[in-house]
């Protein structure tokens, strides 16, 4: 069958993306193997790419006549991948992320993007019911009286953004004790190691990142920072609010159907804690066709002589695409909150080989099945063609 295919797949990664040694050796942690690693994770990767999210429709996958032109060499129960995953390493996953992603640009999947962005959110994978905690991982969440009703599980995903693509590229979970712009830290240097200064030209993150470590870490790793401003920072809201709501605007503009009003400032006073010189806060205010009006606050160390007001509300508003292309299909469509294994490692796996398998799914299909002039094709049609790729002939019997 000509056309996509999980086995032109599997040579687009090996092959074109270079990763058959991150196949041959993903960091197996497991004593005795019988089942070969590159089967298993091969068979987890194409699965979350085929919106498999449990171990156990990966285990029916496999186990059916699809497994050949899946090509994953034997059939495995839902308790090996359980095992599996518990006991590899997640380094190499990550040096697999950031290796695709810095090749993607090097083959210019970012041309026409003058900023490439590195956009960082929090959110929850998995929910479970019960009265203790079951993982290291687990976090309480609590009812309007402030009673623990059951536990889940907190990461900060890290995305590169930028023109038409969201290439998920890092997560970092965070347990008991620990906090969204901790995590988020720990996640900016361990990218600005693996992605190198040059790759990231901003970081964009929502108003919980805006405290004064999570800004001083940006500049240490010599990233420029877009963050949301809300009322977590009052003294520089309330200043922004007086002196916005008393001028007029700075700079009107069309963005598509909506119509743009925006406000900028780069000349206000820094909150205590924080070690900025001064701080550029701008306002936008978008009337949208069917009346509604969306208005947001943000700051930036970005200085005004480098970025333009209109190139700033570009950078804010490509924070969204964490939201649309990020954490929404992750979650409604590969189902980054369905628990495979309730067990840390596992869980941090399973989180980083969504990623993989969003990247990967974007670059085959926006990039490299993309080449001419037809148009691109959309992911559900994507996963039809895949899906009738795993369709085995039968033929009748005429004796």
């Amino acid at each position: 069958m000509k056309g996509p295919s999980p086995r032109g797949l599997w040579k687009y990664a090996t092959r074109r993306l270079r990763l058959a040694a991150y196949f041959r050796t993903p960091g197996d942690g497991r004593w005795s193997p019988q089942i070969p690693a590159p089967a298993l994770l091969w068979s987890l990767l194409v699965g979350f790419v085929l919106r498999q999210s449990a171990f156990r429709a990966i285990e029916a996958l496999v186990g059916s006549s699809a497994r050949r032109p899946l090509r994953v060499s034997r059939a495995f129960s839902d308790d090996a991948l359980r095992y599996f995953t518990e006991r590899l390493s997640p380094t190499p996953t990550r040096a697999a992320l950031a290796w695709v992603v810095r090749l993607a640009k090097r083959n210019k999947a970012f041309e026409g993007c003058r900023f490439v962005g590195l956009a960082l959110d929090g959110t929850t994978g998995g929910r479970r019911r019960k009265a203790k905690p079951s993982c290291g991982l687990c976090r309480p969440y609590r009812n309007a009286l402030r009673e623990i009703i059951g536990y889940r599980h907190h990461l900060v995903l890290a995305a590169v953004v930028g023109g038409g693509l969201t290439l998920p590229v890092d997560v970092e979970p965070y347990g008991p004790g620990d906090s969204a712009y901790a995590a988020g830290q720990r996640l900016l240097r361990r990218l600005r190691a693996s992605l190198g200064a040059r790759f990231i030209d901003y970081v964009v993150v929502d108003g919980e990142f805006a405290t004064a470590p999570f800004l001083h870490t940006a500049g240490e790793v010599g990233w420029p920072l877009v963050a949301r401003l809300k009322d977590n920072l009052p003294e520089l809201f309330r200043a922004a609010q007086r002196r916005f709501r008393s001028q007029p605007p700075h700079l009107r503009f069309r963005h598509g159907a909506d119509r743009v009003e925006l406000w900028d400032g780069d000349d206000f006073d820094p909150w205590e804690a924080l070690r900025w010189a001064t701080v550029r806060v701008m306002r936008y205010r978008q009337d949208k066709p069917n009346s509604e009006i969306v208005e947001a606050y943000w700051l930036t160390n970005l200085p005004s002589g480098r970025i333009s007001r209109r190139t700033l509300y570009a950078l804010a508003k490509s924070r969204w695409q964490i939201e649309n292309q990020g954490f929404n299909d992750a979650k409604n469509r590969y189902g980054l909150e369905h628990l495979c294994d309730h067990h840390p490692r596992s869980l941090l796996i399973v989180w980083l080989l969504t990623c993989l398998a969003l990247t990967l799914e974007r670059l085959y299909r926006l990039r490299y099945l993309h080449r001419g002039t037809h148009p691109a094709l959309r992911a559900i049609d994507l996963l039809r063609l895949l899906l009738l790729a795993l369709s085995v002939p039968a033929f009748a019997d005429s004796s």
